[in-house]
């Protein structure tokens, strides 16, 4: 079944063109599975077809979800992007920041949601997320938060906020391991601070 016909198939029986229109200005079925509910809206002039198209791309991305089993321990900023994937934080048009404790081993013990913003950025402070790293008994924790742009180059105010919990996460003996950030386009560590000897 080609894409177009399968897009008309959620769309609902006189669909063809309408499918074939909004893949034609999307530049395939990528790109449209990308549009926001708002856009899809836009694109095929139809509310109720949009939350259908909507809600069968959700469909898909849960069940690519389900077949991705998340890593126990979280080594490397790339497993980190995984459990954000799994969460599925990567699609969403808002930020939202986690908190990930981790025990000993490195193992994920608890992630909270510290925060969630609009397209371009949240207000949180550093007591928020050291408050929820210590309620979950963290030996250490990393952040993570989503770059609803699509791309995952850190931001100034990504890199002033992480060494800000950094040096507050110092004073309590509770290590930041690492803050990453995700977004359709990759992922990536936000640059730790520098330390003065």
């Amino acid at each position: 079944m080609d894409d177009v016909t399968l897009v008309a198939s959620v769309l609902g029986a006189r669909a063809r063109t309408q499918a074939a229109r909004a893949l034609a200005s999307t530049g395939g079925l990528a790109d449209l599975a990308r549009c926001s509910r708002a856009e899809l809206t836009e694109l095929l002039g139809d509310r109720r077809a949009a939350r259908r198209l909507r809600s069968a791309f959700a469909l898909g991305e849960r069940r690519a979800v389900a077949e991705r089993s998340p890593p126990a321990r979280l080594s490397s900023s790339a497993d980190v992007a995984t459990w954000a994937a799994g969460r599925r934080l990567v699609g969403l048009e808002h930020e939202e920041l986690w908190v990930l404790a981790l025990d000993a081993r490195g193992g994920l013990r608890a992630a909270r949601c510290a925060g969630r913003g609009g397209l371009h950025g949240m207000g949180i402070r550093p007591s928020d997320v050291l408050r929820i790293a210590l309620r979950l008994a963290a030996s250490a924790f990393v952040l993570v938060h989503n770059h609803p742009s699509g791309d995952a180059t850190p931001s100034a105010e990504d890199v002033a906020f992480t060494a800000r919990i950094s040096q507050a996460a110092d004073v309590v003996g509770l290590p930041l391991v690492d803050h990453v950030v995700v977004a359709r386009g990759g992922f990536a560590s936000v640059p730790a601070p520098a330390t003065s000897a």
